[in-house]
C-alpha cells in the first residue's frame, strides 16, 4: 500500500467523531423513500419558507383580530368600538314605491358607492297594543356595509321619512370587519383565499419537515391526534 492510501485524518483530541446519518433510514417519517431526494427536499423547504413569507402580514392581521373576536363575548377586551349616529331623512315626492326604489334613493342620498347587501320587506301584520288591535304596516329594511362604515335604514310604509343608523368603527373594529369580510369586495375575498390555501400548504409541508426531527411515527400520531381531540372536545363543550 502506498502512503497516500494509508493516510487518514487524525481525529481531533477529545472530540468523538459523529457517524454519518443515512437519509434513507432516518428522518422524514412521512415521506416515502423515493421522495427523500435532495432536489425534492430543497423544493419542500423553499416552498414552506416562501409560503410563510407571503402570508406573514395577513397572518399577523388575522391573528390579532381573531384574538379580539375570540374575546368579544367572554373575557371581553373593549378595543373594538363603533360610534353610532341616528338620523331621519325626509323622503322626496313622490315617495319610493318599493323597497328596491328606496334602496336606490338611499344609495344616492347617502353617497354610498356600493349596492346594498340587504333589502328586506317585513309584511304588515296585526298586533295588539295597549289592549287594542292594530294593523302594523310594512317595514322596509335596507343595509349598506363596508369596512369603513355601515348604514342600516328602516322605513315604515306610509311615513314621510326614513330612519338611518350610521355606524363608524374605530381602527380595531375596522380590522375585525376585514377579518369577517363585512362589506369587502371580491379582490379582498380572493386575497384571503390565498392565505387560507397557504395555511393549508404550510400545515402539510410543516408536518413533513417536522418529521426530520428525532422522533417516531407513534409520537407524531400522538401529537396530531391529541391536538385534534382537544379541539373537538373544547368545541363540544362550547356548544
Amino acid at each position: 500500500m502506498s502512503a497516500a492510501t494509508e493516510r487518514r485524518e487524525d481525529p481531533v483530541p477529545g472530540v468523538a467523531k459523529r457517524p454519518r446519518a443515512n437519509p434513507e433510514a432516518t428522518g422524514y417519517l412521512f415521506l416515502p423513500s423515493r421522495l427523500r431526494r435532495a432536489k425534492f427536499l430543497v423544493w419542500l423547504r423553499r416552498s414552506h419558507a416562501w409560503l410563510g413569507l407571503w402570508g406573514a402580514a395577513l397572518a399577523l392581521l388575522f391573528g390579532a383580530t381573531g384574538f379580539l373576536l375570540n374575546h368579544r363575548m367572554i373575557m371581553k377586551i373593549p378595543a373594538a368600538k363603533v360610534e353610532q349616529t341616528v338620523i331621519q331623512l325626509p323622503l322626496p315626492e313622490p315617495r319610493p314605491a318599493s323597497a328596491q326604489a328606496l334602496a336606490q334613493w338611499l344609495q344616492a342620498a347617502l353617497g354610498v358607492d356600493k349596492p346594498p347587501v340587504l333589502v328586506k320587506v317585513e309584511p304588515q301584520q296585526t298586533v295588539v297594543w295597549n289592549g287594542e288591535t292594530l294593523q302594523q304596516p310594512q317595514m322596509w329594511r335596507v343595509f349598506f356595509a363596508s369596512p369603513q362604515r355601515a348604514f342600516n335604514a328602516e322605513y315604515w310604509a306610509g311615513n314621510a321619512f326614513v330612519t338611518v343608523k350610521r355606524q363608524d368603527p374605530n381602527i380595531f373594529s375596522l380590522l375585525t370587519r376585514l377579518h369577517m369580510g363585512n362589506g369587502v369586495n371580491a379582490a379582498w375575498v380572493l386575497l384571503v383565499d390565498t392565505l387560507a390555501g397557504g395555511l393549508i400548504a404550510l400545515a402539510l409541508t410543516g408536518t413533513l419537515l417536522w418529521s426530520r426531527l428525532h422522533g417516531s411515527r407513534l409520537t407524531a400520531a400522538g401529537l396530531g391526534l391529541g391536538s385534534l381531540g382537544l379541539m373537538i372536545w373544547f368545541a363540544w363543550q362550547a356548544m
